[in-house]
């Protein structure tokens, strides 16, 4: 069996799901396995800007206008009283988007008709993070003169921009990945009335430290501490930046496929030219702001205290969040009505980057969305599916 599934509510139960799809074709070796998303996709999307007017971050910063760029698939259905009932939150990682997520392998992956996510079933938001995307962010022109925000401001302004721009009160689910998945987490103790099934993908329901953090500040300093940065006002990528992607890439990616792929020097070579030239296209502070607004994510404390049903999703291959520290198997009896999947990881998989690949791991959402549907009789803390 190729993944281990946990439902976990007042006691721990195995059963059995579906077979991962089959591996991947592998890349030529040395070659990025970033995908190369297209720049638009076949969903149809209807965009749009929420700007908010003197928003106060939780540090007590504000900033004049703060914009959140969002966009929207789908038609919202409602009920009796003009509820909608079909709204999903898609949340990104960091240094993403939500165009990212609505590129051409997650629509004909998630978004497709008959997909998990059928876009002519759901109602679908693709908000850009703070910091992120087209909403607000030091590259806009504050550069390091950017108030610091961290993880509950940007779940904050995602509820705002449902609840206040969309008008929708309660989401029927939430799927994120990576800084996603964390918000989704977040979500569900911030908002616990406000939605009814999240979906946490390669994310851990505590707080950063060990190999993450370390992979962070190690980034952070190499920014920081680079003369080339000038304090934020750099006028091509620091140094720091470009040396320290390689690694930063390399950690996102698989043993069992860094090790079928980078055979040789050669190999090894380019891959690190690849990250160096990829790491050009990135702004060095907008990375440095989503890095360390992490430090305030801890959802640990308040996992007793969640209503919804949370489906999380995590990959075997995924060193960031290490199958051998077993967070997922102490934390989530805790959560009333939830459930924990471990996709085993291969040389066609991509570690912690495996989130890029949906195609691996759809029937994941599919079964999410099942769960989210069922029964409150049938999705009881004493019973298994």
């Amino acid at each position: 069996m190729r993944n281990r599934v946990l439902c976990l509510g007042a006691s721990l139960l195995i059963f059995g799901c579906a077979t991962t799809r089959p591996p991947a074709a592998e890349p030529p070796a040395g070659i990025s396995t970033a995908v190369p998303f297209s720049a638009t996709s076949e969903l149809a999307v209807q965009e749009g800007d929420a700007t908010f007017a003197n928003h106060r971050l939780r540090n007590g910063a504000t900033l004049p206008e703060l914009r959140i760029h969002y966009a929207t698939a789908g038609t919202p259905r409602r009920d009796a009283t003009g509820a909608v009932t079909n709204a999903v939150l898609l949340l990104h990682w960091t240094g993403s988007s939500g165009e990212v997520l609505r590129s051409k392998p997650f629509v004909d992956a998630l978004f497709a008709p008959g997909k998990p996510l059928d876009a002519t079933k759901y109602f679908l938001i693709f908000p850009d993070s703070l910091g992120h995307g087209r909403s607000s962010k030091p590259s806009d022109g504050l550069r390091a003169r950017f108030p610091a925000y961290g993880y509950r401001d940007i779940v904050e302004l995602q509820h705002r921009v449902v609840t206040e721009t969309l008008g929708i009160p309660r989401l029927h689910a939430i799927v994120g990945l990576s800084m996603g998945g964390m918000n989704a987490w977040l979500w569900s103790e911030l908002y616990p009335d406000d939605v009814e099934a999240v979906m946490p993908i390669v994310s851990l329901p505590a707080r950063i430290s060990g190999r993450n953090l370390l992979w962070r500040r190690f980034v952070s300093h190499q920014i920081r501490k680079d003369p080339e940065w000038k304090g934020g006002d750099y006028v091509a990528p620091p140094r720091g930046w470009l040396e320290a992607f390689p690694i930063f890439r390399m950690l996102l990616d698989g043993v069992p496929h860094l090790q079928a792929t980078i055979p040789d020097l050669a190999a090894a070579d380019a891959y690190v030219d690849e990250a160096i030239t990829q790491a050009a296209r990135f702004d060095a502070n907008d990375i440095l702001y989503s890095l360390e607004s992490s430090a305030d994510y801890d959802p640990e404390p308040a996992l007793d205290t969640i209503k919804a049903k949370v489906f999380a999703l995590n990959f075997s291959d995924d060193e960031f969040n290490p199958v051998s520290l077993g967070i997922m198997e102490r934390l989530m009896p805790r959560v009333r009505r939830g459930r924990f999947v471990l996709q085993q990881g291969h040389e066609g998989s991509f570690g912690h980057f495996t989130q890029a690949h949906p195609e691996l791991w759809a029937d994941h959402v599919a079964a999410f969305m099942a769960f989210a549907e069922q029964s409150p009789q049938t999705t009881s803390r004493s019973e298994s599916p």
